[in-house]
């Protein structure tokens, strides 16, 4: 009988577990994904969340770096410092996908992807010249630390549920908050409105009176904003530093979910949530059967096999915006 609650109690642990990491990789995901959704309901086709989130990231670790050496350690002026410089940080490198996409009407495909590439080249060249110049090695990374967690009282004691409220990052209070305004911007306000419609017939939008390159540009920048938020939150949990390398794969993961979430915010939370919850369930298989932390490795493709099976059954009933990937031309009817 001691055996069996004993066992039962292991089997909740490793169930709150599963959904406290869960969520910590999930809402990152989700508030990309976001923006992406903003983007491309607007008609710009955005593969370059990967890159923003990237260029986000790298603003705010700077600016933490420097903070830092100021305050202190065991002041959190730099934490939320750093996510608002990535939010800023990542919304102006956003601001180059735009120029290209709509100013210059380029591939918008060939942009995102390029936007990714220079994003890499550029965070890895600036991070090590910065720590050559001024710390005195040639290291590609910032180290930040891990964030600090906050558990809600009393809630967080409830069986099952309570582990949403237990050890929560601030910055998932932050992603619920801004995913919220983001939800109501698009639905409930006369500009959400106009960037749908942006998204799906253009050229209606401006015989209207809708600036539909204006409606665009300000869509785009708001992705980069989410990105870089969604970065610095990776560079606080997963790897407590900031590298050009560890955000490899996330923004196709968001972008994967937002495309399952048929480019609606509330499905594409669900896509989230699933890959989260796969990568943290699988490392928490590994941990119970006590194999090598080598399998690790294994665990993290989990989330892009899933991408790969949702996509595969239930992209054929998506519809994208109609005018998603079209260039703009005014003089066009």
């Amino acid at each position: 009988m001691f055996c069996g609650a004993q066992q039962k109690g292991e089997e909740v642990i490793m169930l709150d577990m599963i959904i406290i990491d869960g969520l910590s990789f999930a809402l990152p995901l989700f508030i990309m994904a976001v923006g992406g959704i903003y983007s491309e309901k607007s008609g710009i086709t955005n593969l370059a969340l990967e890159g923003f989130q990237g260029f986000g990231a790298f603003t705010g670790a700077v600016v933490v770096v420097w903070l830092t050496g100021i305050t202190g350690s065991t002041s959190q002026i730099p934490y939320y410092a750093g996510f608002f410089f990535a939010m800023i940080g990542g919304g102006i490198f956003a601001l180059i996908h735009a120029l290209l996409c709509i100013k210059f009407k380029a591939d918008q495909v060939i942009s995102g992807v390029v936007m990714n590439i220079l994003a890499m080249a550029m965070t890895s060249f600036m991070t090590k010249s910065i720590n050559s110049a001024f710390f005195g090695n040639s290291a590609n990374k910032f180290m930040l630390g891990a964030s600090s967690r906050i558990t809600i009282p009393y809630i967080s004691e409830i069986p099952y549920i309570g582990a949403v409220f237990r050890d929560i990052y601030p910055f998932e209070i932050i992603a619920v908050i801004v995913a919220v305004v983001m939800w109501y911007v698009l639905y409930r306000t006369v500009y959400g409105m106009r960037l749908r419609a942006c998204g799906d017939n253009p050229h209606s939008a401006d015989a209207a009176g809708i600036n539909v390159n204006a409606v665009r540009t300000v869509a785009v920048f708001i992705s980069g904003c989410l990105s870089g938020i969604a970065g610095m939150s990776f560079a606080y949990s997963i790897s407590a530093n900031f590298s050009p390398d560890i955000y490899l794969g996330y923004g196709y993961l968001s972008i994967a979910a937002l495309i399952f979430g048929n480019w609606n915010i509330l499905p594409a939370l669900g896509a989230c949530l699933i890959f989260g919850f796969a990568r943290s369930g699988g490392s928490a298989i590994i941990n119970e059967l006590g194999l090598p932390s080598s399998y690790n490795d294994l665990v993290r493709i989990l989330p892009y096999l899933l991408t790969l099976l949702l996509l595969v059954f239930f992209s054929k009933h998506n519809r994208s915006p109609r005018a998603l990937g079209q260039v703009y031309d005014k003089g066009r009817r």
